[in-house]
């Protein structure tokens, strides 16, 4: 059964279908699991437990998960394997709740005088141009008038593929080239959004790890130049994950966290992998909201992420 029926048929089909290989892979492993069994036993735990583990759930969530299914057996004293479903739908609906992340219904931006400012971080091969593209076709849609700075300025494919979406979905671009300093990039975006009374700038920003001390230092470059055009900026910092990497998505939250005040999280290419038990798993570990996930290629295939809605697409059977 449905939690809430707010999002489209058609956007539910598409939710749907993209996480169809997490949850064949996640329910065909508890079918084997619970085979012979009639009650939830001690073995059917510790194989539940290594299916959440395996499935990129994450230890320690997956722990939680395991601890608060004990606890009902405990309490219910007879829990049926048939059940087990119902109560592993329950149990991640709550913790989902407890961290407070997934309350998306559509893509919106609160009203506000000067540009509504969202700076992009992740490392190469994310989808973070893909995602910059989709969200500024989205919230076209809306009525919203966006536009977008190249300030991944390191990589000529990462200023060539935005103005190819920039041009797909009929946006202004920002662009100094290949080399060009990011924050004067950044800052000239700003400078012309306001003139033109833009109601969202999406700023791109190069994605490298290996030096987390650069890392933080350019961002934080970027941040300050923006701040000397509209000062509450940026109102967003969004860290654009690729779902189907696993636990190299932990570790790239994990470094990015340390590198800057991330406030809200994509997860790209749920569709093509059986490891979307990631956004479990991100969302309890690092507390930061999972505002839009990637569940196809298509111009609309990225949503804002909506926890009941995910979690009945995700345990339906």
């Amino acid at each position: 059964m449905a939690f809430f029926n707010i999002f489209s048929k058609e956007k539910k089909e598409v939710l749907d279908k993209g996480l169809d290989k997490t949850k064949q892979s996640f329910f065909s492993k508890v079918s084997r699991a619970v085979a012979g069994k009639s009650t939830v036993d001690a073995e059917v735990l510790d194989n539940l437990e290594e299916i959440l583990i395996t499935s990129d759930v994450g230890v320690d969530t997956t722990l939680k998960i395991i601890e608060k299914i004990e606890a009902r057996v405990a309490k219910d004293k007879y829990l049926g394997t048939s059940e087990l479903n119902d109560v592993l739908r329950e149990e991640v609906a709550t913790l989902l709740e407890e961290n407070n992340t997934g309350d998306y219904k559509e893509f919106t931006i609160p009203e506000q005088d000067d540009p509504y400012v969202i700076m992009v971080v992740g490392v190469n091969g994310v989808g973070k141009t893909t995602t910059i593209g989709k969200l500024a076709h989205q919230l076209k849609q809306q009525g919203k008038n966006v536009m977008l700075g190249a300030s991944d300025t390191f990589r000529a494919a990462a200023v060539d593929q935005l103005k190819i979406w920039a041009s797909r979905v009929d946006v202004p671009i920002v662009e100094q080239g290949m080399n060009a300093d990011p924050a004067s990039v950044a800052f000239d975006t700003l400078q012309s959004a306001k003139a033109k009374n833009t109601d969202v700038v999406i700023i791109d920003t190069a994605g490298r790890l290996h030096n987390k001390v650069n890392l933080m230092n350019e961002l934080s470059k970027i941040k300050n130049v923006m701040k000397k055009v509209v000062p509450s900026a940026p109102h967003e910092i969004l860290l654009v994950l690729d779902g189907s990497t696993g636990q190299n998505a932990y570790e790239q939250a994990k470094q990015f966290s340390l590198a800057t005040e991330i406030n809200a999280l994509a997860i790209t290419k749920l569709d093509g992998t059986a490891k979307g038990g990631v956004v479990i798993g991100i969302s309890d570990q690092f507390k930061i909201p999972v505002k839009y996930i990637g569940v196809g290629e298509g111009m609309d295939d990225l949503q804002v992420f909506n926890k009941y809605e995910f979690v009945d697409s995700l345990f339906k059977e």
